[in-house]
């Protein structure tokens, strides 16, 4: 429950690392337990991080979004761009897994790319995961058009979008455990649906819904692959807008009540729950509708179907498509629930280190950013360009965006990474001494670092397929512009240099030797029930 402002205020001691030459500090503490770290409530717990996780990642415009990734790619060329970025994604999470358990700071990536890489580098990368996630939300709120048009044409696609984004306004200004409850709950609710489109797709394949056994024909008629690699380039935006998320978890670490225990586990367990319903996704959206179906979602279409309403409808089931929406409607609530609490995070990291107005550093009582939280989710209000241009169009335009952005954010952390374990064996540090170390070090790093630059660069090679398209071309590569202005104006302005390797800072946050009785769960003291070992195995 978030706390009032009576919560506030009390100080107790607080054991700390070792490295910190055993001195003890004074953190303010709320009447339910967790701590406050620069105006942020310590509220979530290891359940709380894989879900939020999970739900940010796994929208309602997954649902469609399937489909436009194989019409645009084919059933296994989409298969192969989700596999290959599921790669990548694992990489970034061993990467974000090392620092963020030994640093779970505000910011997360963000201020440690300042930290242990260069201040223009926070600043440029902070920016950009910022209005990464704003598109995101505008991708929702553009989905929430989508969505209800399935039922009426009446209502103009603005007026939803209106709609949705006073319901989020309005549950966004919860406390940060209210919230993660929330999160959980409905993702759990998603996960159940998800399980549920598998099994219908099994009984649509194989006849036992509609008699007509489809097995894997369409995989030969249009054909596996379609579009080439103008294909492949936007299908791979769209994984990366979908993966996007596996690395909040590093975000919510400020936030959560036992980093150095719980993330590890999330990045672990996250991590293979997200691509096993990626893959899974994809292949029975290639084996439910061929690749040239005129119903799925392209940048031509006005408005989109999800493979699942498709197949019901050829099976004689249409009746079927108002379930699926309604499914779709449960996931954007999580969704767009986990891309507000990135969002305005980030801004508030932004602000509270001087590179955004301090304005949006401030917290309400229960620790939630209120001017942060009311411009993300107000710029995401560009999604009812979708009124004149349609949301096929939209889409494509936020997908390109959100895409390019998530791979130049993913190149960055592989950097910052690869600075931190210089600096760390430099100062005499032992690796064995790190609470969570990188698989694969340095090839998975340096894995990261060039697959995302390369695929940041391919993704727009349409815009010069059948003559220069120069509004495509601008979608697809702005997001580079912008960073690279970004990064030098700061730099000229504050005249800022990459930091020495023996001048990082590597004490500051840690936490790996950290001791607070309220990060116990009192369940740890007493022998498990079974019922909890199950819980357990599924959530955490």
């Amino acid at each position: 429950m978030a706390t009032s402002g009576a919560d506030v205020g009390k100080t107790v001691p607080v054991e700390v690392s070792p490295l910190s030459d055993g001195e003890v500090r004074n953190a303010t503490v709320a009447s339910n337990g967790n701590e406050m770290d620069h105006g942020l409530q310590r509220g979530l717990k290891n359940r709380h991080l894989v879900m939020i996780s999970f739900g940010g990642v796994v929208g309602a415009s997954i649902w469609y979004g399937v489909g436009f990734a194989v019409a645009y790619s084919g059933p296994v060329g989409a298969l192969i761009c989700f596999f290959i970025t599921g790669v990548d994604v694992f990489f970034v999470m061993q990467c974000l897994g090392e620092m963020s358990t030994l640093f779970p700071i505000q910011g997360a990536f963000i201020e440690l790319a300042g930290r242990f890489v260069d201040e223009s580098l926070a600043f440029s990368l902070g920016w950009n995961y910022w209005y990464l996630w704003v598109t995101n939300i505008a991708g929702d709120f553009n989905a929430s058009s989508i969505i209800m048009g399935y039922w009426t044409d009446k209502v103009p696609s603005y007026a939803w979008i209106l709609i949705w984004w006073a319901f989020y306004q309005t549950t966004t200004l919860l406390g940060v455990v209210v919230w993660g409850e929330m999160e959980f709950y409905l993702s759990c609710w998603k996960l159940l649906c998800i399980l549920g489109g598998f099994l219908c797709a099994i009984l649509l394949n194989t006849g036992a819904i509609g008699g007509d056994y489809v097995g894997f024909r369409y995989w030969s008629d249009p054909g596996p692959i379609a579009n080439g690699i103008n294909g492949f380039g936007q299908c791979f935006l769209l994984a990366a807008v979908y993966y996007c998320g596996t690395e909040m978890l590093a975000i919510t670490a400020a936030e959560s009540r036992n980093p150095t225990r719980d993330l590890p586990k999330a990045i672990k367990n996250t991590f293979w729950r997200i691509l096993i319903i990626f893959m899974g996704l994809i292949f029975f959206a290639g084996i439910l509708v061929p690749s040239n179906d005129p119903e799925l979602l392209t940048a031509e279409t006005k408005s989109g179907k999800s493979p699942w309403t498709i197949a019901f409808a050829k099976a004689g089931v249409p009746q079927m498509g108002n379930v699926v929406n309604v499914v779709l409607i449960t996931a954007q609530l999580s969704s767009m629930n986990s891309a507000l609490y990135v969002a305005s995070r980030s801004l508030v990291s932004l602000a509270s280190t001087g590179r955004a107005p301090k304005f949006f550093a401030k917290t309400t009582k229960n620790g939630t950013p209120l001017n942060a939280l009311v411009l993300s989710n107000g710029l995401a209000l560009l999604a009812m360009l979708n009124y004149k241009a349609g949301p096929g169009k939209v889409f494509t335009y936020l997908v390109d965006i959100s895409g390019s952005a998530t791979y130049i954010a993913w190149a960055v952390i592989g950097v910052i990474h690869f600075r931190f374990r210089k600096a760390w064996v430099a100062q005499g540090n032992r690796v064995d001494d790190l609470p969570y170390k990188a698989l694969f070090y340095p090839y998975g790093t340096i894995f990261v670092i060039f697959i995302n630059i390369f695929l940041c660069l391919i993704a727009g090679y349409g815009a010069f397929i059948g003559g220069f398209q120069p509004v495509d071309f601008v979608i697809n590569y702005i997001c580079i512009a912008v960073f690279v202005v970004l990064f030098v104006g700061w730099k000229l302005i504050h005249r800022t240099k990459m930091v020495p390797l023996l001048e990082i800072d590597l004490v500051t946050g840690r936490r790996d030797g950290l001791l607070q009785q309220m990060d116990m769960d009192e369940e740890e003291k007493t022998p498990l029930a079974w019922y909890v070992k199950v819980k357990r195995f599924i959530f955490s």
